[in-house]
């Protein structure tokens, strides 16, 4: 059974939110302010010492220019800061929007770079956007998915859960289509600082390949984060660059997070680290064992060749395994009971181990099966999904007196 690709979406994609309205001024902390524009790019031109600094855009082309207090112990800290603010929000400039959306919602920022042949005007082609995006949609994924839990190779399993954790991760393309950054708010912190440690991790253990031929670092980069779907990632971010890096950039308003640089330095691949990537993969696929379970879940597909004899069902899982379906073959007592489980509104437990192949999807050595009770509530859902499909279990179970 094929596995799901990474990129395909699971839930939409992160939201992508344009500016309307400047933040509440006395809101916003002034030193928190100028962070994030000295992050941003803009330049500092001086001011009245130990009183307000002046910044101007990247570049200093439109003339826009901010006078930003260092602190709110003058006056008119508040005017200054309501007047810097507004000017921002009436900025064409993507670094604006930016620096606001690290000011309404106190974000770590993720910036992936690939070094791609320039289009028209320095543009880059419609397709590599695409990849760009897909890359990083991604590694934001694999990320997830290590928070959750550390394994070489991941499949079906947390996928769900991992894609809800993106659901408020904010994106904003950069002009050209080379750059893209993910904003993501600091009570997801966790997920960036396990990316933190992957990327770094990965490139140590790519390093240790090149110069040694050994694959042993990857083994031990698991811990780290390091999975088949981040190197997946890492090869779609490569692929047909001259080179890509990614940056991380901590909350100005959180500080730096335990066992993390202050500022980290951006984590570089190449064209050259791909045989290793895809080594490293292939590794992980075939090394993650197949994992004993006892599962809980409802029949949600039946299917023989004949009127007797074994059959294969779909289990709609429950309990036992962050997984949201896997197949098995039964026997034929199995298949039976199993059937009339789904018949009369009741979910089945079965024994067996969810095997790796495939994207742990599949249930191998299924046994045990057993029905088990539930509530009315339940029972009474289940049986309207079962007339709803009622003429395909006909069709599956006919001929066995199911």
């Amino acid at each position: 059974m094929m596995h799901r690709p990474m990129d395909e979406p699971v839930r939409p994609h992160p939201v992508e939110e344009t500016w309307r309205d400047a933040p509440d001024a006395t809101r916003v902390d002034p030193v928190v302010l100028g962070a994030l524009l000295d992050r941003h790019g803009w330049q500092r031109r001086g001011g009245a010492a130990g009183r307000y600094a002046r910044w101007t855009e990247p570049g200093g082309t439109s003339g826009t220019s901010l006078l930003v207090p260092h602190s709110r112990s003058f006056p008119d800290s508040d005017d200054l800061l309501g007047e810097a603010l507004l000017a921002l929000s009436r900025s064409a400039a993507p670094s604006a929007r930016e620096v606001l959306l690290g000011l309404t919602v106190p974000s770590d920022e993720l910036r992936w770079s690939r070094d791609v042949p320039a289009g028209p005007a320095g543009a880059a082609a419609w397709t590599e956007s695409e990849r760009l995006r897909s890359a990083a949609r991604q590694m934001l994924l694999a990320a997830a998915l290590a928070v959750r839990d550390r394994a070489g190779y991941y499949g079906a399993r947390h996928r769900g859960a991992a894609a809800a954790s993106l659901e408020n991760v904010l994106v904003g393309p950069e002009p050209g289509g080379r750059q893209l950054t993910a904003f993501v708010p600091v009570q997801s912190r966790p997920l960036v600082v396990r990316l933190h440690h992957a990327l770094y991790a990965a490139r140590e253990a790519i390093d240790y390949q090149r110069a040694t031929g050994g694959m042993d670092a990857f083994d031990s980069a698991v811990q780290a984060g390091v999975s088949r779907e981040l190197t997946e990632a890492l090869a779609a971010l490569v692929r047909g660059t001259e080179g890509a890096h990614v940056a991380i950039a901590w909350a100005p308003a959180a500080g730096v997070p335990e066992r993390c640089a202050a500022r980290p330095e951006p984590v570089e691949f190449s064209p050259g680290d791909l045989p290793v990537l895809r080594q490293a993969g292939a590794r992980y696929l075939r090394t993650e064992p197949s994992i004993p379970v006892r599962l809980t879940g409802t029949v949600v597909r039946m299917r023989r060749t004949g009127p007797g004899g074994p059959g294969t069902a779909r289990l709609r899982v429950l309990a036992g395994a962050d997984v949201p379906q896997v197949r098995m073959t039964l026997d034929e007592e199995a298949y039976r009971i199993a059937g009339h489980a789904h018949l009369v509104g009741l979910p089945v437990r079965v024994h067996g181990r969810l095997e790796s192949r495939g994207g742990f999807r599949r249930l191998t050595g299924a046994c045990e099966v057993v029905p088990v009770q539930v509530d009315d509530a339940e029972r009474d859902r289940m049986m309207k999904a079962l007339q709803e499909n009622l003429d395909f279990f006909e069709e599956a179970c006919g001929g066995d007196g199911l």
